[in-house]
């Protein structure tokens, strides 16, 4: 029997019912005469508290609140992908055929379009015992994507009646089952899962496989696993959008969910814009076609954006369960937490950090720990990479969101202004970031890229961290002072920044550089700094061997050299051995 209540208090996006009235803690309710979704967040023998999804204006107390008895969930079922929802599923685009541009109070519309017939292929027959996570039907969901109908988890048994293959719409029974204590259940194209927790999964594997993103600072530097986790923290105006566009675009994910998450309208209408006509790479078909995005912006309520970032995790999880790679863009985890500072104060609960809830640290922990490289339930291995903008109020990285997040994640992509307002793009800063996954992914990189690759990688490191050093004392005394073996360690530095780490996103052979390419990069980079020290060791002036137009050329080659002519790389080898032999003959 469903439980009902009258409403006693109301509190901003926060409803109060008095007394125990049958509701379950996390069920989803209907709020008022407008059937405002909800969720029961607080039970007490004296009150019931909601937190509601949408506007409560006009709301009054005495309104009626209806129980489900299920759980905030997810219509999981062909249609998701190139799909725009909002925080709690609901889609954009028939909302606005409805209701125009502003979502109304108590809109109801399905997630997906329960009358749309795919066209299925079903992958089980009478006699085959099936259980969680088994494919039961395949449907090409997209051009770029082949979706996979799988058994719920928690559901197994003998197949009795299995359809033929034909056009089936999402919630047609398609296969009936006996289950081990004899009853049937029929399986359909779709399922439901609470949004709050994690699906199911067999294995967890260690994170040995890279995310590969064309984005030369990231991949060589501090590169990211297939399944890890990392925060791209920046303050205003530093690129952290622009940044996430690009791993968006050009990452090696299957699929890529972006959850705008407190965003502006204009930089959602960007993501929309952009995506709806940006070519995918992979399969030279639109980019959308393998792409969902969550569009909670600033103007929504609260409630929703909280709830937006659960909606991303678990729809990932669903196609990591077909085996398939998946990449989520949080943008911005900073105001999901802001949301939950003011749903907390709602509450009155007790504040912590800067009026933080003392629960902000679990929350994050329990948002990050869902990414993984995973074996599922059907044997097929697939993971959730999430990458989580971090915006901090003032660029301050200080601040308990920034601090919490960095002992959950494994990477750290650390945005600085003073870059961005030097136009050096992207702005992570090398000294301030850092990549825990290097040691995992070092086999990985010596197989497939070069055994020599992660030397190159370290000792480009090295140099960066040197210049900062040395940058230091010529504040101080001016760089005239210097040693000719440090001067050169500063000119080698600037041809690094750049030449290798600044990347130009509009750039058709720089907007993304495969991995050959970024290690041929380091290697002519230290080629020419290895034949400089040589020279100068022979007591050669800095002076006279900054003169030569070597140094401007390997800044250049990030244009000069196309993606797939990299035997020019050989060229200029020779043109650094040229530059070498005569430098040689004149000291001679």
């Amino acid at each position: 029997m469903e439980a009902t209540g009258k409403i006693y208090g109301i509190n901003g996006p926060v409803v109060y019912l008095k007394g125990n009235l049958g509701f379950k803690m996390a069920e989803m309710v209907y709020v008022g005469k407008d059937r405002l979704v909800g969720e029961v967040i607080g039970l007490t023998k004296d009150m019931t508290t909601i937190q509601v999804y949408e506007e409560t204006c006009g709301l009054k107390p005495g309104e009626e609140v209806v129980s489900t008895g299920a759980s905030i969930s997810v219509t999981l079922a062909p249609g998701i992908l190139s799909n725009i929802y909002d925080g709690i599923e609901r889609p954009l685009s028939e909302i606005a055929k409805t209701a125009g541009a502003f979502i109304p109070r108590g809109v109801s519309v399905d997630s997906l379009d329960t009358e749309k017939k795919w066209e299925t292929h079903i992958t089980v027959k009478e006699g085959d015992y099936i259980y969680g996570g088994s494919i039961i039907a395949e449907v090409q969901e997209t051009e770029a994507i082949l979706h996979k109908s799988m058994v719920p988890p928690e559901v197994k048994g003998k197949v009795v009646k299995a359809l033929p293959d034909g056009e089936y719409r999402i919630f047609d029974p398609i296969v009936t089952i006996e289950c081990p204590d004899g009853s049937k259940k029929e399986l359909t194209l779709a399922q439901k899962w609470p949004i709050r927790i994690p699906r199911p999964v067999a294995k967890r594997f260690a994170p040995n496989r890279p995310l590969i993103t064309g984005q030369r600072i990231l991949d060589s530097l501090f590169p990211i696993a297939k399944g890890g986790t990392a925060a791209i923290p920046g303050g205003f105006g530093t690129g952290k959008t622009m940044t996430q566009h690009q791993l968006a675009k050009w990452s090696d994910a299957d699929i890529i969910v972006y959850i705008g998450c407190g965003e502006r309208g204009n930089e959602m209408t960007d993501v929309l814009e952009e995506f709806s006509k940006l070519e995918d790479p992979k399969s030279g078909k639109l980019l959308l076609a393998r792409t969902v995005l969550i569009a909670n912006t600033s103007n929504m309520p609260v409630a929703a954006r909280e709830a937006s970032i659960y909606t991303g995790i678990t729809l990932a999880e669903y196609y990591r369960d077909m085996g398939y790679h998946v990449a989520i863009m949080a943008d911005s985890t900073s105001r999901w937490a802001e949301a939950l500072r003011e749903l907390s104060g709602r509450l009155e609960e007790m504040p912590a950090e800067e009026g933080f809830p003392a629960y902000l640290a679990s929350r994050l922990s329990a948002f990050y720990e869902r990414a993984g490289f995973m074996g599922n339930l059907n044997g097929t291995e697939g993971s959730v990479t999430i990458i989580g903008a971090v915006s901090p109020q003032g660029g301050d990285f200080s601040e308990p969101v920034t601090q919490n997040t960095k002992r959950f994640v494994r990477c750290f992509y650390a945005l600085d202004k003073s870059l961005a307002y030097a136009r050096h793009f992207p702005a992570i800063h090398w000294l301030t970031s850092y990549s825990e996954y290097m040691q995992d992914l070092a086999p990985w990189y010596t197989s497939e890229v070069s055994p020599d690759f992660v030397d190159c990688r370290n000792q480009i490191l090295s140099l960066l961290s040197q210049e900062n050093s040395l940058n230091e004392i010529v504040k101080l005394i001016g760089s005239d002072v210097l040693p000719d073996d440090q001067k050169l360690i500063l000119e080698i530095a600037r041809i690094i920044r750049l030449g290798f780490l600044q990347q130009n996103a509009f750039h058709p052979e720089d907007t993304y550089v495969p991995m050959e390419k970024q290690y041929k990069m380091m290697g002519i980079i230290l080629y020419l700094y290895d034949k400089c020290k040589r020279l100068v060791a022979m007591n050669m002036p800095m002076s006279l061997i900054r003169e030569d137009a070597i140094f401007e050329k390997l800044i250049g080659i990030k244009y000069d050299v196309a993606n797939k002519e990299l035997y020019k790389f050989d060229e200029y080898k020779k043109q650094i051995d040229a530059f070498y032999d005569r430098l040689m003959a004149t000291n001679a």
